[in-house]
């Protein structure tokens, strides 16, 4: 072996050669995998009920996508809520879809077709549980609502799914002591104004357009629903994905007044399926995070999803290519 060092002009060979080494790592970590190529095709994003949080967060995610990834057409559908999305995504008719983790989770309990092929691409915002009633009325808890008129959601809905548990926490069966409106937010608003409900369960982001416009024209309050989160846990491990909130005053400051509104609030997850292009899945993902400040601008919900946070996507393992993204990004 020689001990003869290098000459000057071979150590500065050697020492190119080295930066040109680390500066491809680097890139390579910092670069979406699999290459600079922008992505193409299209997807279809099953959203909500047309005054909903989904599909408002929807329309401008698809605005902020079409900038991004200028090569993919977004298809946007209308669907009953969070049950619909997860059947669609488990079907093939939708490639993307918001959902609540609990309505995943149930849909995986029960035995549901292709439950095993769901995957997430990030934890977004929670919904809030909002019981609104007419100004006035005596309802002062769940436990109040037997035998009364109660908008309850559409059937393939996460607020339904919800509902139904918040109800038998309260001691009443959503079939038997009540009766039951199976309708959406847009039509339960529409049903309160003309005096045809007393009350209605919803499950949204903060705040929602449609309790918004309502309370505008007819005066409504919210109904406290903390009482019920002890019995609400009781009923096993569905229901683990529920946590006590508060619904801050300036929510629907009009309704509120200053006050806050204790409730029960679970997280909205953006859901896919294993098969999903993985580097068309990084590309959305990015952007899912990039776009939080444009869009909760206008969807104040959106505000809340954080890079911190978004990888908690339980009950779903992360998709490869949510999981390249975060990789990218951490510090």
């Amino acid at each position: 072996m020689s001990d003869t060092a290098p000459s000057p002009r071979r150590r500065r060979l050697l020492q190119s050669a080295a930066a040109a080494a680390a500066l491809a790592l680097l890139l390579w970590w910092l670069l979406p995998v699999g290459g600079g190529a922008t992505p193409g095709g299209r997807v279809v994003l099953s959203t909500g009920v047309p005054t909903g949080v989904y599909e408002k967060y929807g329309k401008l995610l698809r605005a902020d996508l079409r900038q991004d990834l200028p090569e993919v057409e977004v298809r946007l559908l209308h669907s009953q809520g969070s049950i619909d999305n997860v059947q669609r995504l488990a079907s093939g008719k939708a490639s993307y879809a918001i959902a609540t983790a609990d309505a995943v989770a149930t849909y995986a309990a029960e035995g549901g077709a292709g439950a095993e092929r769901l995957r997430a691409c990030a934890r977004l915002y929670d919904d809030y549980m909002q019981l609104v009633v007419p100004q006035g009325s005596p309802v002062r808890s769940a436990r109040d609502l037997k035998g009364l008129r109660v908008g309850v959601g559409e059937d393939r809905s996460g607020v339904q799914l919800i509902t139904r548990r918040l109800l038998t926490a309260a001691g009443l069966d959503l079939d038997r002591d009540i009766r039951a409106s199976r309708v959406g937010i847009d039509r339960m608003t529409r049903l309160m104004r003309e005096n045809r409900l007393d009350a209605f369960f919803w499950s949204g982001g903060l705040p929602t357009t449609a309790l918004q416009d309502l309370a505008r024209n007819v005066p409504v309050q919210l109904v406290p629903l903390d009482d019920l989160a002890g019995p609400l846990y009781e009923q096993g491990e569905r229901t683990r994905y529920y946590r006590p909130a508060v619904m801050p005053p300036d929510a629907y400051p009009w309704v509120q007044r200053g006050e806050t509104v204790k409730t029960i609030a679970v997280a909205n997850l953006l859901v896919t399926t294993e098969d999903a292009d993985p580097a068309l899945t990084e590309r959305i993902t990015r952007t899912v995070i990039g776009s939080r400040d444009r869009i909760g601008e206008v969807v104040h919900a959106a505000q809340k999803v954080d890079l911190r946070t978004a990888v908690f996507t339980d009950p779903l393992r992360l998709h490869e290519g949510a999981a390249r993204y975060y990789r990218s990004v951490k510090p």
